[in-house]
């Protein structure tokens, strides 16, 4: 019995640990998926996860305004998609949820210009061409 106690206090903790994905000070830019122009069709988009989640419904696929990944703390690829991060521009500490629907190469968080614009609330973000954020990994709610 205190075997079995031990075993589920670990896996708790590993599930914990695993869901308390986060990454501060990373760099966002901005992508022009415009989603909102392409009846947020995966893709039309061209996008990474199209091939897992192009068939999602509708409201799935707007739900949440959508993000390219490759930031330092996640997982990479496939597990990536779908998921959805909360992102807080560091200035401003003004917020989004996104989902990723993307790969990304410039090791951090390729936002769409919607998102990107929503949360650079004092402009700072599209004079430098980019955002420091954080993020952390969350529950999409779906």
């Amino acid at each position: 019995m205190e075997k079995l106690k031990l075993c589920i206090v670990v896996l708790a903790c590993v599930v914990a640990s695993a869901a308390a994905q986060s990454a501060s000070n990373v760099r966002a830019t901005y992508h022009i998926y415009n989603p909102q122009n392409i009846n947020w069709d995966y893709n039309t988009a061209s996008v990474f996860c199209a091939t897992w989640d192009a068939g999602r419904p509708l409201e799935w696929r707007r739900r949440y305004g959508w993000t390219a990944f490759c930031g330092p703390v996640g997982p990479r690829g496939q597990a990536s998609c779908g998921r959805c991060l909360r992102v807080t521009n560091t200035a401003t500490g003004a917020q989004a949820t996104v989902r990723i629907v993307d790969q990304c190469s410039n090791g951090g968080l390729d936002l769409d210009v919607n998102v990107f614009n929503q949360i650079d609330t004092n402009g700072r973000g599209n004079f430098n061409g980019f955002l420091t954020v954080n993020y952390e990994f969350v529950n999409c709610g779906d």
